[in-house]
């Protein structure tokens, strides 16, 4: 008996975070009991959704390009295709688009995609209410099913939204909302749900993740998630420094199941440029906090957040922030050239940086900590490394999987071994991936 096709077609294109990559799974969650099934192609879509991200400028262009090539397949389709904005470009921008764009039926800010099915329903019913971007996360929580369809053997799970920090740069408190943590409880059977289903690795999401402030505090949700069997490996993005509490740190020494890899962002290395971005930190307590977070767990390899160019920032400034990667040594880092945001207290200081400026930093810190990230990575050779096996590899017979440290782990492995965690020793490395052969064969 052949699975009888889904009634209609969703096309989800996810700009971004993983906390965007998370909403995106829970649209489809709540509009699969309306007969929707997801698809590949935005060709031939009933249901076209461009889930957005308003971090940089340019993203936020990207979508509008995207609109105009949705809408020449919407006019194709003699208008037989909804579109619909979500995310944070939506929250911070929902009036504009709706101008720019007039092929566009609905607008969702991130915490009101839960009311689509209502909406959708609405738009179909003589162009009704197009907007929907208010701030009620807990709201949209309790609409959500706890019951989730995981596309492989790790998810992301989302267990703190929002922002209080206002870093001048950042749009994040304008378009998720001030900081607010779901329940515990919650967040356990939403978990047990996915384990369940055979996932083995759960990536703990927040704006401030660190900043969870539920019962016991990311610490307690920690270790209450790594008694839920099946469940073997926990890791959480993105934290702050100034939530880095002592209990979180005891964890990474004590809790067999979070993996030693944390991202934890500085920004800059400069102390005058952290003021100015209000990070509420120094260069020196990042690194006294480092050094903390290595003597609990020896192994851990870091990954941050670097800017370039923000106003304000002369050489010495950006020499310190060299000096700040150097004496940390990272296994991996994001770096940006400052984007300037509309709204944002930073888009109005003086000193703006040039771009030639900026392209030149960037570059450097680049080169710096690609070195650093290859000489972690081929560190690994000769170790051998528990593997968790996702997916097939690009050639016959191989796998993919990650490595404690987040690395992918290319392997020679039958497909009976994905979901499975594995030893696997190390043969090379490049700067984005290890390769390895199996210790030993599980039966």
């Amino acid at each position: 008996m052949t699975a009888q096709a889904p009634a209609k077609r969703l096309y989800i294109k996810t700009y971004g975070c993983q906390m965007n990559v998370y909403d995106s799974e829970r649209m489809a969650d709540v509009l699969a009991p309306l007969g929707y099934g997801l698809t590949d192609t935005p060709e031939g879509a009933d249901l076209v959704v461009l889930n957005t991200c308003h971090i940089r400028e340019k993203a936020t262009e990207k979508v509008y390009s995207e609109l105009g090539q949705i809408k020449r397949l919407k006019d194709k389709a003699d208008g037989a295709m909804t579109i619909a904005v979500a995310g944070c470009v939506a929250q911070a921008e929902g009036e504009e688009i709706l101008r720019r764009q007039p092929a566009v039926d609905l607008v969702v800010g991130p915490q009101a995609y839960h009311q689509l099915p209502e909406l959708i329903a609405r738009a179909h019913r003589a162009r009704g209410e197009r907007l929907a971007a208010e701030f009620a996360a807990d709201e949209k929580f309790d609409a959500l099913p706890i019951a989730r369809n995981p596309s492989g053997v790790t998810a992301f799970l989302t267990v703190q939204e929002g922002c209080d920090k206002f870093c001048t740069f950042c749009v994040v408190p304008y378009t998720r909302g001030a900081e607010w943590s779901r329940p515990v409880e919650a967040i356990l059977a939403e978990a047990r749900d996915l384990a369940a289903k055979g996932v083995r690795e759960v990536t703990l999401l927040g704006q401030n993740v660190n900043a969870y402030a539920g019962e016991g505090g990311l610490a307690g949700l920690v270790r209450r998630l790594a008694q839920i069997e099946g469940l073997d490996r926990i890791r959480y993005t993105t934290s702050h420094p100034r939530d880095m509490d002592e209990a979180l740190i005891a964890a990474h020494g004590e809790v067999e199941a979070l993996m030693p890899y944390l991202h934890l962002p500085v920004q800059a290395g400069s102390d005058k440029i952290l003021k100015a971005m209000n990070r509420g930190h120094t260069a020196e307590g990042y690194l006294r906090l480092v050094e903390k977070i290595r003597a609990a767990r020896p192994d851990i390899a870091l990954s941050g957040d670097f800017i370039v160019g923000f106003p304000g920032e002369r050489d010495a400034d950006f020499e310190a922030t060299l000096q700040l990667v150097r004496e940390v040594g990272y296994g991996s880092a994001f770096t940006f050239k400052y984007s300037r945001r509309p709204g944002t207290p930073a888009a109005a200081l003086p000193g703006q940086v040039a771009e030639e400026v900026k392209e030149e930093r960037l570059a450097r810190l680049n080169a710096l900590i690609e070195a650093q990230q290859r000489a972690f990575n081929a560190a690994q050779a000769g170790r051998v490394l528990p593997v968790l096996f996702e997916k097939p590899g690009r050639h016959p017979g191989q796998l993919v999987g990650r490595s404690p440290y987040l690395q992918a782990v290319h392997a020679d492995a039958p497909d009976r071994l994905i979901g499975r965690i594995v030893p696997v020793r190390i043969e090379s490395a490049s700067r984005m991936s290890l390769a390895g052969a199996l210790e030993l064969e599980p039966a």
